[in-house]
């Protein structure tokens, strides 16, 4: 054995060659025992890595991310999902060239749902909004004065701001249109016809009373030409020779005689005086002064306000600017037309005292004579235009 040993522990003796020993049992069990729990721990962990870690090759995988990501979405289902959920409309105006136009009316009308129409303007940009409209079909009407009318619709996404592309004004297909407003003199030209149909019991001339309310004034020539139709009437001729036979008669005017002769100064006299009285008192002076020289009839109100009324317009008429002021027109006409009289009655019936006795009986008799117009000759004069009366 010692020598075996020394052999051994001397590499640099040479040996015979030995022959394989057999292994020792403790030799190979230790190390297979460190092997095997070292691959045992390996596969442990590995295991347990595999666990903590998706799979993508696990069946299920696929499944489980569907679900996740569906989680994160809102369902279509819930009435607050975005599905429901309001957006707004907006764009801007121009025109051919460009230009944006301000004050636009643009209206919105959903119609899809019963909901009440929206309307907004273009502002100074030319734009245009619309906010908090529920989704659906909606048609947008564009209106400006001077342009043609434009519908435009469209369709809105829930949630989505709508721009609509600009929308160009076009201008509207001309047009004439011609408005027909009679003018004061052609309405005061029109009633002035009917007047001169005014007939009480359909013969007795009646054309100097207005029965048409907030009547316009007469301008000159009409008044020249009422007052030469008044004169000319043949009533005028029939009543005056008529007051020329009572004359006669009484013997009134005795400077102007009997007979043929002495009728025809009468008769003469008293057309004269109906003649210059009617020019001078209804048309030269009522042309100078700016009056009316019509009766208004009132025809409403007490009975004591329109006799009031009637009286009081023997002295005071209507200014052709429809206020009421001092008859100088008939005042002055009467004594210019008395003033002129002495120019051919008898020198018996003359003189400055008998003209303002005259003036002073013609303003009762006017007085008389709206009175009568103002309660009886209305009535008796038939086939009046239907003037509606003004209220008092």
């Amino acid at each position: 054995m010692s020598e075996r040993i020394g052999k051994e522990s001397n590499p640099g003796s040479k040996a015979s060659p030995k022959r394989p020993q057999a292994a020792h049992p403790t030799s190979f069990t230790i190390p297979a025992i460190v092997f095997l729990l070292f691959f045992s721990l390996a596969s442990c962990a590995q295991s347990q890595q595999a666990n903590s870690a998706p799979n993508s090759n696990l069946p299920d995988a696929p499944q489980a991310q569907t679900e996740s990501r569906s989680s994160s979405q809102p369902s279509s289902d819930d009435p607050s999902a975005p599905a429901n959920a309001n957006g707004s409309i907006h764009g801007i105006i121009v025109n051919h060239d460009g230009a944006v136009y301000e004050g636009v009316h643009i209206t919105l009308t959903q119609t899809a749902i019963a909901a009440p129409a929206k309307t907004t303007t273009s502002d100074s940009n030319g734009r245009f909004q619309f906010t908090g409209i529920p989704p659906g079909a909606f048609q947008l009407t564009v209106t400006s004065e001077g342009f043609s009318t434009q519908t435009i619709p469209g369709l809105l996404h829930p949630g989505e701001n709508f721009e609509e592309p600009a929308i160009v004004l076009a201008f509207a297909t001309a047009t004439s249109e011609v408005q027909v407003t009679a003018s004061q003199v052609e309405v005061a030209e029109a009633q002035l016809k009917d007047e001169e149909q005014q007939r009480v019991f359909g013969v007795i001339p009646n054309f100097y009373v207005v029965y048409a309310p907030n009547a316009p004034p007469l301008n000159p020539r009409q008044k020249f030409h009422l007052a030469w139709r008044s004169s000319i009437d043949p009533v005028t001729f029939l009543a005056t020779g008529f007051f020329a036979g009572i004359e006669q008669a009484t013997n009134e005017f005795s400077g102007y005689g009997q007979g043929a002769q002495g009728y025809a100064k009468r008769f003469g006299a008293g057309y004269t005086d109906t003649f210059i009285s009617t020019m001078i008192g209804s048309a030269i002076l009522p042309s100078l002064l700016k009056q009316d020289p019509r009766y208004f009839y009132k025809g409403t109100g007490a009975t004591k306000s329109r006799i009031l009324y009637a009286i009081a317009n023997s002295v005071i008429c209507k200014g052709d600017n429809g206020k009421w002021e001092a008859n100088y027109s008939g005042i002055l006409g009467g004594l210019a037309a008395g003033g002129i009289s002495n120019l051919y009655y008898p020198a018996s019936d003359r003189g400055v005292a008998l003209t303002f006795e005259n003036l002073g009986l013609g303003i009762a008799g006017s007085a008389a004579q709206n009175l009568f117009q103002e309660f009886l000759v209305r009535k008796l004069t038939p086939k009046l235009p239907n003037y509606s009366q003004s209220k008092p």
